[in-house]
Parts: structure tokens; sequence; C-alpha cells
């Protein structure tokens, strides 16, 4: 088989339908779209629309519950990166790390909602880290190195219900 004779499978290629070339052509004067009305017009959008009746979206109730307002957004470190960055001196390993430190240090990029740290890689040297989060096994993994994670408690603002009117 040589470059030349390459061709792609049979009905993987498909030629664009040319439409408005003429009436001989099976799709010329209203190019497929019919005849008047908006959908045969251009810049449609009408998505969802059942001509006046309730859209069904709007008939259905309303179920669940959205997790986004109290979603937490973590950046994740690995502890083979952490190692990394220690054999590279970009961090102190006899010094506590803190989630600033690491992010100076460029480890993280930048600290999000917090850090989590998870137990990808291997760890060998003895470290006091204080993160957001630890994987158990990662927790498992700095404490088998000799070292110890202390984790920063966020202060969440608790929700205020509306009183009942009396």
């Amino acid at each position: 088989m040589k470059l030349n004779e390459l061709k792609p499978n049979k009905g993987a290629k498909k030629d664009k339908t040319i439409v408005g070339r003429g009436i001989g052509s099976g799709k010329g004067k209203t190019s497929g779209s019919g005849q008047k009305g908006q959908k045969s017009r251009a810049g449609v959008a009408i998505n969802g629309f059942e001509g006046g009746q309730m859209p069904i979206y709007r008939r259905m109730p309303k179920i669940g519950f959205g997790n986004v307002a109290f979603a937490t957004n973590l950046a994740e470190l690995s502890i083979g990166r952490l190692q990394a960055a220690i054999d590279a001196g970009k961090l102190d390993a006899k010094k506590a790390l803190d989630e600033d430190a690491l992010v100076a240090a460029g480890v993280v990029r930048r600290k999000k909602d917090g850090i989590k740290l998870l137990a990808t890689g291997t760890l060998k040297a003895k470290l006091d880290l204080k993160v957001t989060k630890a994987s158990k096994a990662a927790q498992e993994a700095v404490e088998k190195a000799g070292g110890k994670i202390e984790f920063i408690e966020k202060i969440v603002a608790p929700v205020e219900r509306k009183k009942p009117i009396a």
C-alpha cells in the first residue's frame, strides 16, 4: 500500500449538500426550509418553544438540591510533586509548610479555596504541613515518613433563614 492508494472507508465521507443553486438541483429556491414562517428565515432561536403551550421544562415540578453555593474548589497537590520540590530545593523540609509557602515556591499555582494533599508518589522527607484537606492515604504517608499534617478550619457563615410571619 502506498500513500497515493489511501482512501477513506466507504460511507465515511459525505459530500456537503449545496443549496440555493436553482430548481433543477432539488435544493433550490427555498433551500429545504419550506415556505414562510419563522423557521424558514435566518436567526431562528426557538429551542424549547412549544407553540405557546406551557413548555415541558416549566410544567415539571422543581426537584432536587443544587450544591453549587456550598461546593469547595480545592487545588490538588500530590506527595510526589511535594517530594520533587524538596529535592529541587524549592522547599525547605525543616520549616513548617503552609499553603502560602507552597504557592510562593511554585509547587501549586494558586490555592483556590484551599489545597488538598493526594497520595500519588512517594514521600521520604519529614514534613510539617498545614493544608485544608488530605486523603487518608496521603495522611498515612506523611505520618509514616515522620511528619504531621495540621488542617486549616474554614469558618463558614451560618445560613440565615427567613423568620415566619406571626
